[in-house]
């Protein structure tokens, strides 16, 4: 399916409240007990997974939290091509698709790591990172590699079709946008079902809708591709 560019509706943000703990119950409740109390001696957390899981909601979710409480995060992904030093007066650094990184940010990223375990300062900062297979399979610099899998480590499962269909509706209600058993039925069937996807499907037909003025219906689904 060809990416359109179109005004968006209003998605609410990534938090830990709108990310469906099942079945990931056990990294939910490590990420909430942390940013709960940022300022404790923490150990390093890696988040691993298929796309579509939920990766990058969960550290976007972590940010905002903690950006809410008055604390700097230093944020690294592997669209940067601008890497900042490390910053003092971070109290966290998060660490998303580290997979994907190139050997400027896998440096940048090691560097992060290194100067928020051992700070000058004395208090250590949390490391939050993620990526889409375990840490011994990283295709990453071998001092990074063990740094990552050193800490706390949870692998996230996919949704089953019954979560993934709770999730896209309780996405569509945050928008105020109704999705019909029919159109759910048709999405599910005809587009990818990964939930990173199925999000970006959703904000298409959301800002489609309201541009065009019209329900999210199947006819207003060919038509937003037969446009595209």
């Amino acid at each position: 399916m060809e990416q359109l560019v179109l005004d968006m509706g209003l998605a609410p943000q990534p938090s830990l409240d709108n990310y469906l703990a099942e079945p990931q119950h056990e990294a939910l409740s490590h990420l909430r007990s942390w940013v709960a109390n940022p300022l404790r001696s923490p150990v390093p957390t890696l988040l691993w997974g298929s796309g579509g899981v939920g990766k990058t909601h969960l550290l976007l979710a972590v940010r905002q939290s903690l950006e809410a409480q008055g604390q700097g995060v230093g944020w690294l992904d592997a669209q940067l091509d601008s890497l900042p030093a490390f910053n003092e007066h971070w109290s966290a650094v998060i660490l998303d698709d580290c997979h994907l990184y190139t050997a400027a940010q896998q440096a940048a990223a090691f560097n992060w790591f290194v100067n928020a375990q051992t700070p000058a300062a004395g208090v250590p900062r949390w490391v939050l990172a993620a990526a889409d297979r375990p840490p011994a399979d990283l295709p990453v610099r071998e001092d990074l590699r063990t740094r990552l899998g050193w800490g706390h480590v949870f692998q996230l499962q996919p949704l089953s079709q019954a979560n993934r269909c709770r999730v896209l509706r309780q996405a569509a209600d945050d928008r105020g946008v109704f999705l019909s058993d029919e159109v759910m039925d048709f999405m599910l069937k005809r587009f990818a079902r990964d939930l990173g996807s199925l999000m970006a499907l959703l904000d298409q037909l959301d800002g489609y809708a309201l541009r065009t003025q019209r329900p999210i219906t199947i006819p207003l689904i060919r038509s937003m591709l037969e446009g595209s």
